[in-house]
């Protein structure tokens, strides 16, 4: 997985509209980066949701907020719709860009492995370099952490 320090990964994904969004046009601003498991589960609703009902804080830090799931397009554009959220959320449906972040590996759930998307967000800063991780973010408190690391940015 990424670290602080390390430069982002570029990568060019398809948003919920279908509208290809290049991480790299994003520079001069910050991005909060958040990878996630699967659209419309319950800990992927309650982070989405906690984003969306955050929103001003997000604002008020200056930051873009772009999530990434191996989902599809369609199942995107659902997720979004179905919960109002007015934010990006990016198509990685062959895992690359998670792969290439480190997001995707080998867990277990009752015994059985499978490969799948770790929870993790990373805050990336106007010149594209990853200045803050967490690596297993938790859905009920995703907001409060990434708030608190901006904030520690902010006055750093």
């Amino acid at each position: 997985m990424l670290e602080a320090g390390d430069n982002a990964p570029d990568f060019t994904l398809p948003d919920q509209s279908g509208d290809p969004v290049t991480l790299s046009d994003l520079r001069g601003r910050t991005v909060v980066l958040y990878f996630y498991p699967r659209s419309d589960t319950p800990g992927c609703t309650t982070q989405a949701c906690g984003i969306r009902d955050r929103r001003a804080d997000y604002e008020a830090a200056g930051v873009r907020v772009i999530g990434v799931s191996p989902d599809t397009v369609d199942a995107q554009a659902k997720f979004a719709e179905k919960y109002g959220l007015d934010f990006t959320l990016l198509a990685d449906a062959d895992h690359e860009i998670a792969g290439a972040y480190g997001t995707w590996m080998e867990k277990r759930n009752y015994g059985r492995k499978y490969w799948g998307v770790q929870r993790a967000t990373f805050v990336i800063d106007a010149e594209g370099k990853v200045v803050h991780v967490i690596e297993k973010a938790s859905p009920k408190t995703h907001d409060d952490e990434v708030l608190a690391a901006l904030d520690a940015l902010a006055a750093a």
